[in-house]
C-alpha cells in the first residue's frame, strides 16, 4: 500500500481544491492517495502578502495537527512561500511535512547547476529569495523572472499563462544561464511538460515536486525510520501547551475518489 498524502491549500477558499487534486493524482505514483484541503473561517483567498500568511498561520497549524491525527503519512503546505513549514515540523511526531519551494529547490539542485524561478509578481521575490538563501541554494540561483500575473490569473487564461511562462523560461536559459527552471507558484500548474519540451531543460512544477518529495519522505520514514529530528530546532512543544494554544482544525477536504 502506498502513502497517504494531505495537500493543504493554506487559504480561505476551496476553489482550487478539486483541480489541484485532479492534477496531483495524475502525477503521483499509482498507489499514492492524495486528499486536498483548504482552510475554513479565514479571509485570505491568496497569500501574495506576508500579512495574509500571518492571518492563516494558526489554522494552518491546526490543519496539520488534524492531518497527523487522521493518519496521513505526509503533508504539503501548498504555497511557494512555504508558510509555517518549520512550525508544522515542530508539532508533528510521525508525519513528514514539506512545501513547494523546499521540494522544488532540492530537486532542481540535483538536476542542474543554475536555477531560475518564475514568479507572478515582483512583490513575491524578496520573501522567496529569503527562502532560497535559508535552504542553502543562493549560489545556485541564476535569476528570478517575473510573469506580471497574480495568483488568480494563472488559470483564467491558460494560453496567455503558457505564453508568458514560455517567454520567461526561454530568457532564463538564454540570458541568465539557467539549466533548470522552477515555476514559483502552485497555481502555475499544467504547463511544465510542454515548456520543458520546447526549451530543452527541466521545468519543475511547484505542484508535482512537493508531492513527489512527500512520497520520498514518507518512504524514508516507513522503511528506514528517518523522520524529522526532534533533538534541536524541531523540538516538539509541551503537549498540554500545544493542546491549549494550537487547537486541531478540520479543513474542507476534496478526497481522493480511489479511497
Amino acid at each position: 500500500m502506498g502513502s497517504r498524502i494531505f495537500w493543504l491549500n493554506p487559504v480561505g477558499t476551496s476553489a482550487f481544491d478539486a483541480p489541484i487534486g485532479e492534477a496531483l493524482r495524475a502525477e503521483a505514483r499509482p498507489d499514492t492517495r492524495i486528499d486536498v484541503g483548504s482552510l475554513t473561517g479565514v479571509g485570505p483567498q491568496h497569500l501574495e502578502y506576508q500579512a495574509y500568511e500571518m492571518v492563516v498561520a494558526g489554522k494552518t497549524m491546526g490543519a496539520i495537527r488534524w492531518a497527523e491525527e487522521n493518519g496521513y503519512d505526509a503533508a504539503v503546505i501548498g504555497c511557494f512561500y512555504d508558510p509555517a513549514l518549520r512550525g508544522a515540523r515542530e508539532i508533528t511526531t510521525r508525519m513528514a511535512v514539506t512545501a513547494p519551494a523546499e521540494a522544488s529547490l532540492h530537486i532542481a539542485s540535483t538536476l542542474g547547476e543554475r536555477v531560475s524561478i518564475l514568479v507572478g509578481r515582483s512583490k513575491w521575490v524578496p520573501e522567496m529569495h529569503e527562502n532560497v538563501v535559508k535552504y542553502g541554494f543562493a549560489d545556485r540561483l541564476a535569476s528570478f523572472r517575473v510573469l506580471q500575473m497574480s495568483v488568480h490569473e494563472f488559470q483564467k487564461d491558460p494560453a496567455r499563462t503558457e505564453d508568458r511562462i514560455m517567454e520567461e523560461a526561454r530568457l532564463a536559459v538564454e540570458r541568465d544561464g539557467a539549466d533548470v527552471v522552477v515555476l514559483g507558484c502552485t497555481i502555475e500548474f499544467g504547463f511544465y511538460a510542454k515548456v520543458q519540451a520546447e526549451i530543452g531543460v527541466p521545468v519543475i512544477d511547484a505542484l508535482v515536486a512537493p508531492v513527489r518529495y512527500a512520497e520520498f519522505l514518507a518512504d524514508l520514514q516507513s522503511r528506514h525510520g528517518w523522520g524529522t529530528s526532534k533533538r534541536v530546532g524541531y523540538e516538539r512543544p509541551d503537549q498540554a501547551e500545544l493542546d491549549a494554544w494550537v487547537p486541531i482544525v478540520e479543513p474542507t477536504v476534496d478526497r481522493d475518489p480511489r479511497t
